[in-house]
């Protein structure tokens, strides 16, 4: 809890940081002459925004994934597979310092897994039937261990706030961008011109991608961390052996893009700025060398 608010006070900081440094430089006043650009009130509009839809995104999660997904939440044990489903992530939960989350059963081919919820000590762990058939029960106690080490790291909550950085930096610098083409460069003295609308849209969708580049980032980083998490939860050769599993698997995950960031597999291709996990073979290379 305390890392959680010292990156939201971060977050925040960085903010009045920027505040302070456009009144400094004088770059709000002259804006605000040349178009009418109140900065200050835009930067409270795009936080407002970023951070509001980061945040409802990430406490609608656990419903969310049961919903989209049809997670069935083991309450009661009716098998010996999900006995050992629940008593492995008991056993994880309680090495790694946290709540037991709820784990589930979703019906889907591809072999993988995720965790989401804004609590750490109330969140939730679900596996595909597609894992439980093609891993073994030490392959599969390996991907539980990654799972319970994005909860145990707080990594749904960071990257949500990093999420809501992102989303404040677009919003505020496409309006700002909108303005300045509209007013300064089109000359246009009423109102806000399609000058602005336009140059707002395309300025969204150029930052957009910027932004959207540096989360992925963040993400692939954070699943270093949950394989050196799951290696010491369940044991290196192990995470190993999952990972060199799901390389052999060729079908690709069929999570929502909000769950396939927190998953176990990963892609790659021409969109590797984009890739919310790092290439498979990387993460494997890293566990050896004891990264």
């Amino acid at each position: 809890m305390k890392r959680v608010f010292l990156l939201i006070a971060t977050n925040f900081a960085i903010l009045a940081v920027l505040s302070v440094t456009m009144q400094l430089l004088g770059i709000d006043a002259a804006l605000e002459n040349e178009t009418g650009l109140n900065l200050q009130g835009l930067l409270v509009f795009a936080a407002i925004f970023g951070f509001g839809g980061a945040f409802i995104s990430l406490f609608i999660s656990k419903w969310m994934a049961k919903t989209t997904m049809g997670v069935h939440v083991i309450e009661v044990p009716s098998n010996m597979t999900e006995r050992w489903l629940v008593d492995t992530v008991k056993r994880q939960a309680e090495r790694a310092g946290i709540g037991m989350p709820e784990v589930g059963i979703y019906d889907a081919p591809d072999v993988n897994a995720f965790a989401t919820g804004w609590n750490r000590n109330d969140a939730l762990v679900a596996v595909s039937t597609g894992l439980l058939n093609n891993m073994t029960q030490e392959e599969a106690e390996a991907v539980l261990g990654h799972e319970v080490s994005h909860v145990a790291n707080g990594d749904m909550v960071t990257l949500t706030l990093i999420q809501g950085v992102m989303n404040t930096f677009v919003v505020f610098l496409s309006r700002v961008i909108g303005f300045f083409v509209d007013r300064v460069l089109l000359k246009n003295e009423r109102g806000q011109g399609p000058g602005f609308f336009i140059a707002t849209m395309v300025a969204q969708l150029v930052l957009g991608v910027l932004a959207s580049m540096i989360v992925s980032w963040f993400s692939r980083q954070r699943e270093f961390r949950a394989d050196a998490g799951g290696a010491e939860l369940a044991g290196r050769q192990k995470m190993i052996a999952a990972l060199e599993r799901l390389k052999g698997n060729h079908e690709q995950t069929a999570l929502p893009a909000q769950m396939a960031a927190l998953g176990i597999s990963g892609g790659g291709g021409l969109a590797r700025l984009f890739m919310s996990h790092p290439p498979l073979d990387e993460r494997i290379a890293a566990l050896r060398s004891g990264r």
